[in-house]
């Protein structure tokens, strides 16, 4: 009797504990309401994001937007986490492997969706004015596969 006691009260705090950050963590936003940013530093200068959910820089799932200019593109590069990108608008080409090759990408449109893996190497390109949404868990990271690519390391060496 004493251990139904038990799973009781542990399955009463571990519901409480659950649903208190679902209560904390509710938002609601208008599209006209998005508060856009130039992008961070480890992303090529010209896309502005929005972070709608979350916290990308902490642990714990985020969500984020980007806009990007018709033929902005990020280099081979890789994530500690898994990443998960859908097209709100325009045309997303993805593609894998160690160098941004933009005869072996796929194009993506609005809807389409690219989820990549840990450590999995892929590029992307926009063709046309496009925003996508990025989810994962945090922190949100990024390594290029080459180190000169990071635009944030070359803004230091300017």
């Amino acid at each position: 009797m004493k251990h139904v006691a038990f799973v009781a009260v542990l399955l009463s705090s571990v519901a409480a504990a659950a649903t208190a950050p679902a209560a904390e963590m509710h938002k609601i936003i208008k599209p006209d309401a998005i508060q856009w940013g130039p992008a961070p530093p480890q992303l090529p200068k010209g896309a502005q994001v929005a972070v709608v959910y979350g916290d990308p820089s902490k642990k714990g799932l985020y969500i984020i937007r980007a806009k990007m200019p018709d033929g902005y593109a990020i280099a081979a590069h890789w994530h500690k986490k898994a990443e998960n990108v859908t097209v709100i608008s325009g045309t997303f080409n993805v593609g894998m492997g160690d160098k941004l090759d933009k005869q072996k990408g796929e194009a993506l449109g609005p809807g389409g969706f690219f989820g990549a893996a840990p450590k999995m190497r892929h590029y992307a390109w926009v063709t046309g004015e496009t925003m996508i949404e990025v989810s994962g868990m945090g922190p949100f990271d990024i390594t290029y596969v080459d180190p000169k690519d990071d635009p944030s390391k070359m803004a230091k060496a300017n």
